[in-house]
């Protein structure tokens, strides 16, 4: 169900259920989980086959869940967003159509949300009756601000790329014919930085945000001074001074 395209240091993972606009069941999940799991690369684009980037979670294998199934279906969800905002390696959620419910719940765990200027985007868990289960009430407010989601979540409303460009839902949008070269674009530069820093800083910019800020940058700190041990910090200053390109290993 998922498809892994390589390219040098970087990674295309595509969910391909695109009869069903890729459509999230736990077969799907767990899929993706494992996809991630053995990806060793500086950079991942995400993305959906076909016309959707991901329409939602599959309400026919929702509409019978008992409250104990719903809660295994919830959680399962939730470790797999967690763990893509914990990878070592940036994700760029390449919104190639629908990225509704638990759609926009998998690009809201990505580092960065590129959308095709056709995309349409929205939380419209509450006209089936229930909220975002995958962690969608807590990253839509962490990204857009509380005002702006409370609209989103209450109202099921959904969005073009244009209007989740203006409240900061999404980090660009682009023609559709155009949105994985832009990925890619920001991809390569990723993967052409020094892989030990990219990660520090998205640890510590995940970390950090529900901290005090004085906590948060004695965390920059102490992630400052570690990469002074790195065979890459050595590289990169000696390229530098060199006036050289550097190579970075990762080490």
């Amino acid at each position: 169900m998922i498809s892994v395209e390589r390219d040098g240091h970087i990674a295309t993972l595509t969910i391909q259920r695109p009869d069903k606009l890729n459509a999230l069941n736990p077969e799907v999940l767990a899929a993706l989980d494992a996809a991630l799991r053995d990806l060793d690369t500086r950079c991942a684009i995400l993305t959906g086959a076909g016309r959707a980037f991901v329409a939602g979670a599959d309400i026919a294998a929702m509409a019978e869940m008992r409250p104990e199934e719903a809660r295994r279906f919830s959680e399962s969800g939730q470790r797999l967003c967690a763990a893509m905002e914990q990878t070592r390696f940036p994700i760029i959620a390449a919104v190639n159509g629908f990225a509704l419910g638990g759609g926009l719940e998998l690009a809201l765990a990505c580092d960065f949300i590129f959308a095709s200027d056709k995309a349409k985007l929205g939380q419209p868990e509450v006209t089936l009756g229930v909220i975002p289960g995958f962690g969608g009430t807590q990253r839509l407010a962490r990204r857009v601000g509380l005002g702006h989601a409370r609209e989103l979540v209450y109202t099921g409303a959904l969005i073009g790329a244009d209007e989740a460009l203006r409240i900061g839902l999404v980090n660009r949008v682009v023609p559709t014919d155009q949105l994985l070269d832009a990925a890619r674009e920001t991809a390569r530069a990723i993967a052409g930085v020094a892989p030990l820093a990219v990660n520090a800083g998205k640890r510590v910019l995940l970390r950090g945000e529900g901290m005090s800020l004085e906590a948060a940058c004695e965390l920059e700190t102490q992630a400052f001074a570690a990469l002074f041990g790195s065979d890459d910090q050595r590289t990169g200053m000696a390229a530098f001074l060199a006036k050289e390109k550097p190579t970075f290993t990762g080490r």
